[in-house]
């Protein structure tokens, strides 16, 4: 029986990267993982509980191979689970021909790494997606750094924002625009737990002018953002505004863009030009991104069609941070 998703179109290629590090199988990799005291299948699950069995698989394919290369680091493990994603792209696919794999290994080292301070979900509506990203980074990324990482949510609308905190546990700031001075004043702030995800900062905007401004106020220096709802109204015009400002500010500021695919979305050459076709989503954040992913940035389903896994583009965040830093604990 196959193991997972589109088995046979994945397998070979599989098993050309797991030979190039003396792996003989995935049941191999399997029992690398398992030796070193880590159940990376049941972690990525407990991400995203709807991901894909092939999503369970990559990651416990990443974290073999990041334990053969003795990756004793979580910001190295992190890299290295990005050669175990990439292993899984389907050949000649979107993700494939993107590199999304190592793209998000790569984007997992960032948030491991001292220099990145602050990380956005960049959101068109405050999204469980997002949400189950902000958690496995939150409850994992700072037990390896010493200075913590901030993490925050930021999507259209507060009272979106003041649901997912309290279902979550986030920290829920309501902010207001002043749009005579074009500062934005924190008005109010809840914890809504104690514990870690309370680090989580969750923020409503009512436009774009107030999402850049939030961006400005917690001094965002990567993000991802969203594609599914309001691409168009709010999360690409706030991270191409805001990487036009904080370029200006001689600042870094690196922008991944979660989604899109081929002729995906509010495009009206979507039907005529078919493949040709970027659709409006992936174009926008094709103009203001360091790195394009494929797929949505929460359906499971979409990114298994852009040939990646089936995982939502957010939680996969988290869950390459999280299996990154139990590969640190592992070693330690």
């Amino acid at each position: 029986m196959a193991l997972f998703e589109s088995y046979e179109r994945r397998i070979d290629n599989i098993n050309k990267v797991l030979n190039s590090y003396g792996i003989s199988s995935l049941e191999e990799a399997e029992k690398i993982t398992k030796d070193a005291g880590l159940d990376v299948y049941n972690q990525v699950k407990s991400i995203q509980p709807i991901c894909f069995e092939n999503a369970c698989w990559a990651y416990t394919v990443g974290a073999a191979i990041a334990i053969k290369k003795g990756a004793k680091r979580a910001a190295d493990a992190a890299a290295a689970i990005g050669e175990g994603l990439q292993a899984f792209c389907i050949p000649g696919s979107v993700a494939d021909r993107r590199k999304v794999g190592l793209g998000h290994g790569n984007l997992g080292k960032m948030l491991l790494e001292e220099e990145t301070e602050c990380f956005a979900f960049l959101a068109g509506h405050e999204s469980f997606a997002a949400a189950e990203g902000a958690i496995g980074i939150a409850e994992k990324a700072n037990k390896v750094r010493q200075k913590p990482l901030r993490v925050i949510l930021n999507g259209l609308g507060k009272d979106a924002a003041k649901i997912i905190s309290r279902i979550n546990g986030f920290t829920f700031v309501e902010t207001e625009m002043d749009y005579y001075t074009g500062e934005v004043k924190e008005v109010y702030r809840k914890a809504y737990s104690n514990g870690l995800r309370a680090k989580v900062n969750c923020y409503g905007a009512n436009d774009v002018t107030e999402g850049v401004a939030i961006m400005h106020k917690e001094n965002v220096d990567i993000s991802i953002t969203g594609n599914s709802t309001n691409p168009t109204r709010f999360q690409h015009p706030v991270a191409g505004t805001y990487k036009k400002e904080r370029l200006e500010q001689g600042k870094k500021y690196f922008s991944v863009a979660s989604g899109g695919g081929t002729g995906r979305t509010l495009h009206p050459d979507n039907m005529a030009a078919g493949p040709a076709s970027y659709g409006m989503t992936d174009t926008m954040g094709r103009m203001h991104s360091d790195a394009q992913f494929a797929g949505s940035s929460s359906v499971p389903a979409h990114v298994e069609m852009m040939g990646l896994i089936g995982m939502g583009n957010n939680p996969m965040v988290g869950a390459t941070v999280a299996v990154a830093v139990s590969i640190e604990e592992a070693f330690k």
